[in-house]
Order: C-alpha cells, then structure tokens, then sequence
C-alpha cells in the first residue's frame, strides 16, 4: 500500500524535488500528499505545484506563541492522513506541540554529520572548521524528530562528506546536495520496506 508523505519545507525544496521525482518514478511506493512552507516565496512550492501536489504555505498568526503555532499545523497535518512527516530545509524548530502528534513519524534530514554542527548554517561552518584544521570530512544524517532538541534525534542513516582543498563553499554545498538528495530518498526506501530496524 502506498505510504502517505507530507513534506515540510522553508526555501528553495532541492531535496523535496528529489522525494518527488523518486515517487513519480515508482522508487518510493509513496506518495506526497501535501508540501508545506513557512515561507510564502519558498520555490519548493512552485515545486509541488508543478508536481500537482497541493502546496500550502502555512503562516504564523499575528501575536500566535510558537506552540499555538505549532498545534495549529498539527491538527492541520492529521487531516493528511500522513504516514510520514519529512522535513526537507524545514527551518523551525518543531515543540511537543507538533510532535507530541506524530510520535516516530517525523524525519529530518540534517547536512552534518551526528553531533557536529546542530542548527543553521552548518555546510558553512563545516567549511570554516576545515579551515581551521579542526576537520577533513563532514557528511550528512536523516534521523528521527521526537522531541526539541536540535538535530539530535535516533540517526537513520549517515554518509561522510569529504572536504577537499581545493574546494570553494559553493562546490562543497553542491556536493553536499547531491549526497543529501540520494541518502533521504535511499533512507526512506529503507523505512518504507522496514529494513532500518525500528529499535528507537
């Protein structure tokens, strides 16, 4: 049976085009029900639409607190029926108020490798921390999203990413990107067909 997948994204949806594609081509027996942004301009709605998947930009009230927020997206993401909720450059940090909702059913994709540069801008300061001598390599995680804590949950999957010297921060992004569009759609192969084991 095909799996439900809502997608939550806040710019430009690189990794969601890869979700889409890979549904679209049969890849992922699943489908995406739903692409939500915080961000009016996000392109990764441009993106959904483009796919005929309803795109949604999601935005925050005028005096709305973050858990309100929060809980308001929740009961608007039950009506989805999702089996999944992805997030693809999400850029909220999600409270109990969403997740308390979907237990074991959030997946983040995050581009740092486990307890490295949690939070934004983490291909930056990769970037700057090779400089440094601090690094040679950082790579990329899916995990799971059960409670606030940033880019910490239950590691799905990781891929290293090396750090060359030649590399400028754009080529390093790119390569970044491309590895982050095959482990997620690779990872969610996996879940769907439940050989990650569920020991989380």
């Amino acid at each position: 049976m095909t799996k439900r997948f809502v997608v939550l994204i806040s710019g430009n949806g690189s990794n969601l085009q890869a979700i889409l594609d890979a549904c679209t081509s049969g890849k992922l027996p699943a489908s995406v029900v739903c692409v939500i942004s915080n961000k009016a301009d996000a392109y990764g709605l441009v993106r959904a639409e483009n796919t005929g998947v309803e795109a949604v930009h999601f935005e925050k009230l005028t005096n709305e607190t973050r858990q309100e927020y929060d809980k308001r997206l929740a009961d608007f993401v039950t009506t989805k029926l999702p089996d999944y909720i992805i997030l693809a450059g999400w850029m909220r940090i999600l409270s109990s108020s969403f997740l308390s909702s979907f237990p074991n059913k959030v997946i983040n994709l995050h581009p740092a490798l486990p307890e490295t540069f949690p939070g934004a801008h983490a291909i930056e300061r990769a970037f700057e921390a090779y400089h440094r001598g601090e690094i040679d390599e950082t790579g990329i995680m899916v995990h799971l999203v059960p409670d606030e804590g940033v880019d910490n949950g239950p590691v799905l999957a990781t891929e290293v990413v090396p750090i060359n010297k030649e590399d400028t921060l754009e080529t390093l992004e790119a390569r970044v990107h491309q590895t982050e569009h095959v482990l997620l759609v690779n990872t969610l192969k996996k879940i769907l067909e439940e050989k990650i084991t569920r020991s989380y």
